[in-house]
């Protein structure tokens, strides 16, 4: 990871994704040098390994580990983030705010993770994952709470346009739908930290069935995310009350209906026709029903 070949906001949600790979002495020393008042790039090695109890030689180890060529580039690289805007955006939420203090937190945070998700949304990979979800026969989308409300929204717009897809909550549902997929068909996995077994077994099946997949997570070396075709990451800083998911989801959110628009366009008048039908379809409805 080098700042020539680095969106500077991706920074951020680069070292965030590495974290849970991190022992805990390595996670300290990140934290140290993120929760640093006045870190700028003059700060000699010597004093980040005194200040998080460490030596030198473990300080340069995490940098390179956390995909740095040493400390001096990865002390440039946290120095520039922390410059940035969108940086300082996220702020911790306390017992004493006051109500206008918490919605500017909320708000900020979320944009926040807009904002970053960008910075390292991967184009190629979006464009892949648009064209499987366009030509697929079946979609079979798997996740279990917060997440499979996720897949359950996603799903409502593309029937919609007159293109289904089948969402499934139960771990024993999944391996069934995922054990009938073929060539033909896509399954998609959502999980903000990538590590639910569940949905990671039916995208491993899905896998096996000669089906193509997709992982929805926030961390890009989660277990999911390593056996999937392609990954599409969100990235959310947390909070101790609300954690990382309420961020992540709205990034997440975001990421779907850009994916909606683009399989749309694949074919705009199928989609613009269907669209129509199923509109008019429940407002017909309603009428019958004097609502």
């Amino acid at each position: 990871m080098t700042l020539s070949s680095l969106d500077l906001k991706a920074v951020g949600p680069r070292i965030r994704m590495m974290m849970p790979h991190l022992t805990p002495l390595e996670a300290k020393v990140v934290e140290t040098v993120f929760g640093r008042r006045g870190f700028d790039d003059t700060i000699p090695l010597k004093q980040i390994a005194e200040e998080a109890g460490v030596s030198e030689a473990m300080v340069v180890k995490i940098a390179k580990k956390l995909g740095f060529s040493g400390y001096r580039d990865f002390r440039t690289a946290v120095y520039e983030y922390s410059r940035l805007p969108t940086a300082e955006m996220h702020q911790e939420l306390s017992a004493d705010d006051s109500s206008a203090e918490i919605v500017q937190k909320v708000f900020r945070t979320s944009i926040q993770a807009l904002e970053e998700t960008l910075a390292i949304l991967d184009m190629e990979d979006f464009d892949r994952a648009a064209d499987l979800l366009y030509r697929a026969k079946n979609r079979d989308f798997y996740g279990v709470c917060g997440s499979a409300q996720i897949a359950r929204d996603v799903s409502h717009k593309f029937l919609r346009i007159g293109i289904r897809a089948s969402v499934y909550d139960d771990s024993h549902m999944m391996l069934m739908s995922a054990s009938l997929l073929g060539a033909d068909d896509i399954a998609v996995g959502f999980s903000h930290s990538g590590n639910t077994s569940a949905v990671i077994d039916a995208i491993q099946l899905a896998r096996k069935s000669g089906a193509r997949t997709l992982a929805i997570t926030n961390y890009d070396n989660s277990p999911l995310a390593q056996i999937a075709d392609i990954v599409l990451c969100s990235t959310a800083q947390g909070s101790p009350l609300m954690g990382e998911n309420a961020a992540a989801r709205i990034a997440q959110l975001n990421i779907l209906d850009a994916l909606f628009v683009a399989v749309a366009q694949r074919d705009y008048q199928a989609a613009e026709r269907n669209l129509g039908r199923t509109m008019s379809a429940v407002t017909s409805k309603r009428k019958d029903r004097g609502t």
